[in-house]
């Protein structure tokens, strides 16, 4: 799998950052992942769509070994269809949306929240556009 994209910021990616993935599923391969990473190397939120059983799965890999896969059968993406997924973070969760759809919501299993400095997205579909950016507050 090839990496597409990968961004780093020194004061941290969570909470309010959002990373949003454009591209086309034209593969049978489950060739598609994002992972943030913190500052020691650790995966600390890990999302795979997994086309083959209609699953997206999240995980951490800290201390050497992988945690608990947390799995969700909501799946609204298509293979040979195009993509749009977000990921975006708040004080207690990463979520996902995929195709404007909410697929999951994964607590946070590393702190401090600032030290999630990196993500990455690997990919051997072919990516429209990886877009990095702050969450502005709405006050409704």
């Amino acid at each position: 799998m090839a990496l597409q994209f990968e961004a780093f910021h020194a004061g941290g990616l969570a909470p309010g950052w959002s990373l949003l993935v454009q591209g086309h599923s034209d593969s049978g391969e489950d060739q598609f992942e994002i992972n943030f990473l913190s500052e020691t190397g650790d995966i600390v939120f890990h999302i795979k769509p997994r086309f083959s059983s209609a699953t997206m799965v999240a995980n951490a890999f800290q201390g050497g070994r992988w945690g608990q896969e947390e799995a969700s059968s909501v799946f609204p993406l298509v293979l040979g269809e195009p993509f749009e997924m977000e990921v975006s973070s708040d004080a207690e969760h990463f979520h996902v949306h995929a195709q404007e759809h909410k697929v999951l919501q994964f607590a946070h299993r590393h702190r401090p929240l600032a030290a999630i400095t990196r993500v990455q997205v690997l990919s051997d579909h072919r990516l429209a556009q990886v877009e990095l950016a702050r969450k502005g507050l709405c006050w409704g």
